[in-house]
């Protein structure tokens, strides 16, 4: 068997576990209560039932309270980190029994997935089935549909900025809104587009995001208008800085002083000197589908709070390397990270808080800079189609 054959049996087979693993976690959520509750999904039903009531969709106690009425079995209480900008966004989840909401909530989560990965899909020109198949199984993509995870949303924010910031700039703007809701996956890669921005003078982009971030104030102060005093005093008091996620800048503090909140901002410090630096080198030929994805891939790399769920935002980046590379054995090496993801709480019996996952926004970035060597001007690779 030739190596083309081996990259698409291992691709192949990346995608069919990927498939099959969403599948029967979709399928026994209705039949399972306490599957249906113990997943990340249960912090935005309780913020969308405080919110149905007018109450603090941040009050320890009170959520907590509805948490576990809900059957969640976890000690404390449990929050929506999101800004307050994006808490409205739960609200329909209160309108519905916990168990009830928990299924179409995936399902939502599923379609934002997919949808980004077509659109993504579409504009590298509808590369082959291996990069479409690789679009659709992205494993971070997946643990957001199967957690009820929102960070497909930024990536759908991210994805629409991409296709939109030519001709329809308000647009792009716009949907820049979705990524606000974790800016702190996007400082470096935010540093350059508002630098871009003020170059190129594409003050409709700003226009347009600016517009959306009022809309979602306003709706926020209509439904509760002491959010931003109970966002803020929830971050004083939480003691969410010192918890532990499976990121490189929380290693590193963990590593050199663990009380020393401030050494988790050191690689993003250093990463966003090094975009502005990367931007500045291309500013007169920059295109956000090459050298922005790189930006991108950094910015999770040295995210000061990534969970792993968080790295979907790599898939642009990634699928962009794979539609432009002519290595079926790079291809191949992308199939194999899909599957030791995929192997990986199985196999070692792990967790979403584990140390095990430290490799894998490393792992996207090296990919990356493998696959982009790898084309070296080529054109779009028709070999990713299957036989």
């Amino acid at each position: 068997m030739q190596d083309a054959d081996y990259a698409g049996l291992i691709i192949a087979v990346a995608c069919g576990l990927a498939f099959a693993f969403t599948a029967l976690y979709l399928c026994v959520i209705p039949f399972i209560r306490s599957l249906s509750v113990s997943r990340d999904y249960i912090f935005y039903w309780a913020a969308g039932k405080q919110l149905l009531h007018h109450l603090n969709p941040w009050d320890p106690a009170m959520v907590g309270q509805v948490e576990h009425g809900a059957g969640f079995t976890a000690r404390g209480s449990y929050y929506m980190r999101n800004p307050p900008w994006g808490v409205f966004l739960a609200l329909p989840l209160g309108l519905l029994p916990a168990r009830a909401a928990a299924l179409p909530w995936s399902l939502l989560m599923l379609a934002v997935a997919w949808i980004s990965a077509w659109m993504l899909w579409r504009m590298l020109g509808r590369p082959g089935n291996y990069v479409r198949g690789l679009g659709y199984a992205f494993p971070p993509a997946l643990q957001c549909v199967v957690m009820g995870q929102t960070s497909v949303l930024p990536l759908l924010g991210l994805v629409l900025f991409l296709r939109l910031h030519r001709n329809r700039p308000f647009w792009a703007g716009a949907s820049l809104w979705f990524c606000t809701l974790k800016p702190h996956l996007f400082v470096p890669w935010a540093l350059a587009l508002f630098v871009w921005i003020a170059i190129a003078r594409a003050w409709r982009i700003l226009a347009g995001g600016a517009a959306a971030m009022a809309a979602s104030c306003l709706v926020v102060e209509i439904l509760d208008p002491h959010g931003w005093a109970q966002y803020l005093e929830w971050t004083r008091t939480s003691g969410i800085s010192h918890q532990y996620v499976p990121c490189l800048s929380v290693a590193l503090r963990e590593l050199v002083s663990p009380g020393t909140e401030w050494l988790a901002f050191v690689p993003m410090a250093a990463a966003s000197a090094w975009a502005l630096a990367w931007f500045w080198s291309r500013r007169r030929t920059w295109d956000w589908m090459t050298d922005g994805n790189l930006l991108i891939l950094v910015s999770l790399a040295a995210a000061p709070y990534c969970w792993f769920a968080d790295q979907c935002l790599a898939l642009p980046a990634l699928l962009a390397a794979a539609a432009y590379t002519r290595s079926r054995k790079i291809l191949g090496a992308l199939g194999l990270l899909y599957l030791m993801v995929l192997i990986q709480p199985f196999a070692l019996s792990v967790g979403v808080t584990s140390r095990w996952y430290l490799w894998t926004a490393p792992a996207w970035l090296v990919w990356y800079v493998c696959a982009r060597v790898s084309v070296r001007g080529a054109a779009p690779a028709t070999a990713a189609t299957p036989a």
